[in-house]
């Protein structure tokens, strides 16, 4: 059996291949190894794991990651080579899986636009170029955490026109030392930034809201997508949540930049099961759901 992950900073999407074309989908929540080790990460998916899911049976993981790369591959391998003790457990970046996800074995740009942020050109089998994003702390422009911030930074400074920080205060009943605190001195402020887009997407027709979207994705493409040498020339092929939810936005400041739009998925782990295992899910026979 095959277990496929793609993984962003905020939430997991794990699919199980099994051996007569049965397929199993949960999730958990996301494991970036910049924040969590691994003993969290061998705990959380461990008392998550749906029942008909046998370890043991498991022959193959492929896990992609945000934060994945270098040094702290080994934090994931170690935390899944523990629970699946009789697999090939191979980690990758979270870039990987979204080239993988859209483009197959074509060559193009890839953006990632969910809690967090990240991009790269592909050739249909690696990486070829990629501009970091920096993270969280540094720049991450265009991400879920990116937009959420804009909010609490426009609320914290009294900016927020009064309709939306009626609704804010009504909402959320925090004030501006409350998000001070939290961002500051709890555990991952990107998710805490990030899960204002709840309050942002409802609203996004509002015109204040609206321009706080488009100022992070320009931002992006000023920042990140335009560094790319004749980036013109390729289609936003974009993964994740935040480019999709708001993919209009995103499309309009692509043309101002000159660039085209091709796919904007929500989530890459249907291209992932596609890629890695094309002839067990065809057909795709039981599909089994277990929300955990």
């Amino acid at each position: 059996m095959k277990l496929i992950a793609d993984s962003g900073s905020t939430k997991t999407d794990w699919c199980l291949l099994g051996d007569n074309n049965s397929i199993t989908y949960f999730d958990t929540e996301g494991f970036n190894p910049y924040y969590v080790d691994a003993d969290y990460i061998y705990n959380t998916i461990l008392s998550k794991l749906p029942a008909n899911v046998d370890s043991s049976k498991v022959s193959e993981v492929y896990f992609y990651g945000a934060g994945c790369s270098g040094d702290k591959n080994h934090i994931l391998e170690n935390a899944l080579g523990r629970i699946f003790t009789q697999a090939h457990v191979e980690v990758e970046h979270d870039l990987l899986a979204a080239a993988r996800a859209v483009l197959g074995n074509d060559k193009g740009f890839v953006a990632i636009l969910g809690t967090g942020c990240n991009s790269c050109i592909y050739d249909g089998k690696t990486i070829t170029h990629q501009i970091d994003s920096l993270g969280f702390m540094l720049g991450d422009e265009g991400s879920g955490a990116y937009i959420g911030k804009q909010l609490l930074v426009r609320y914290g400074r009294g900016q927020l026109p009064e309709d939306l920080r009626v609704e804010f205060w009504n909402e959320y009943g925090l004030t501006p030392d409350d998000i001070v605190e939290h961002a500051h001195s709890k555990p991952l402020p990107n998710r805490f930034c990030a899960s204002f887009v709840r309050f942002i997407a409802p609203r996004m027709e509002h015109p204040y809201i609206a321009a706080i979207i488009k100022k992070a994705f320009t931002d992006c493409f000023e920042n990140m997508i335009s560094l790319y040498p004749d980036f013109k020339l390729y289609s936003l092929n974009c993964v994740g949540s935040i480019g999709y939810m708001f993919s209009a936005i995103l499309s309009d400041v692509a043309k101002s930049y000159g660039m085209t739009t091709g796919n904007i998925i929500k989530a890459p782990i249907e291209g992932l099961i596609n890629y890695h295992a094309k002839a067990a899910v065809q057909p795709l026979g039981d599909v089994n759901e277990a929300s955990v």
